[in-house]
């Protein structure tokens, strides 16, 4: 049996999630050895800018990817919002395991609903998709950038003036940290990150032996629904300098996946959100497509290019 070494980023949330998938590793294969390689990105480097001001499409993967490539590790772990849509040739991502919650949540100081934080309340968010949201519902609330790691930003909440936070429960989650009030933002109403929740492990394309392994930590349907949702991000042509959401989840009768999407304006004013079901025996590349085509029959792409008009140069390029 190989020796197989994990990529990954070295935050307390990126080690879980290597570790996670090297357990399922060794857990679905007997005598196989895991080890992790920490390796430091641009995105860990670089805290003073707010993610939709760099315009690297791979802030927190390009190293990780450059380092698979060369052969020195042989899987990486990404969380799967993080990875573009658009892979490195000879790379491919190999799996994807069962999925967490993929909701945001709001942590306020006094517990409290989005609807119920007080007029002209600060809240803590590092992304533009999460911004829109919130100003669409709320257009008095006072929205302020963040960054760091789940705990520094839950630190600054604490430090500042500020009522609330809004995080992805997904990491809360895996690092036990569900110990304070918070309101669930339904993904269905609050749209998530297309692929939120979620992890990818990328590989190189002609490890065939790697991916025959990787087929045991995979969840088709988690696979599935995630792709369609980021089908949808590459179609229109989305990512973090854009205020995009998605969420892709079978139906309760297993028969169709129902699909839900969202595109805003920077300030939240302008909110098209657009539901679509599709069969389930469709192609997750069919579904993704679908949902960017009702938001281009609603209008989407006026917003984009109102968007896209007030970045500066490849800005108007966004990624994943």
């Amino acid at each position: 049996m190989r020796r197989i070494v994990i990529g990954t980023r070295g935050s307390e949330l990126a080690l879980w999630q290597a570790n996670h998938v090297r357990s399922a590793l060794i857990a679905a294969h007997d005598g196989l050895e895991v080890d992790l390689k920490v390796i430091r990105t641009t995105g860990d480097r670089i805290l003073d800018k707010a993610l939709h001001q760099m315009l690297d499409k791979g802030l927190f993967t390009k190293e990780i990817e450059s380092a698979l490539l060369a052969g020195e590790v042989d899987l990486a772990v990404h969380s799967l919002k993080d990875l573009p849509t658009e892979l490195p040739e000879g790379l491919g991502l190999a799996a994807v395991p069962p999925r967490e919650d993929p909701a945001d949540l709001l942590i306020a100081k006094a517990p409290a609903t989005l609807d119920d934080l007080p007029r002209s309340a600060a809240v803590l968010t590092g992304s533009l998709r999460r911004t829109a949201q919130v100003l669409h519902r709320r257009p008095d609330i006072q929205v302020r950038p963040v960054r760091g790691n789940i705990a520094t930003r839950l630190r600054k909440l604490e430090e500042s003036d500020a009522e609330a936070i809004v995080l992805a429960r997904a990491g809360l989650v895996r690092l036990g940290l569900l110990d304070r009030p918070a309101t669930r933002l339904a993904p269905g109403e609050f749209l998530p990150a297309c692929g939120q929740g979620a992890l990818g492990i990328e590989i190189r394309q002609d490890d065939g032996d790697l991916a025959r392994l990787l087929e045991a930590v995979n969840d088709p349907t988690t696979r599935a629904a995630v792709t369609a949702e980021r089908t949808f991000l590459a179609y229109l042509g989305g990512g973090c300098q854009v205020p995009f959401g998605a969420y892709v989840r079978p139906a309760d009768d297993g028969a169709s996946f129902e699909a839900t999407g969202m595109v805003a304006s920077l300030d939240g004013r302008r909110l098209l959100r657009r539901s679509v079901s599709v069969p389930a025996d469709q192609d997750p590349e069919t579904i993704g497509r679908a949902l960017a085509d009702v938001l281009r029959q609603a209008g989407c792409m006026q917003i984009l290019d109102q968007i896209a008009a007030s970045w500066p140069g490849d800005a108007q390029e966004p990624h994943s």
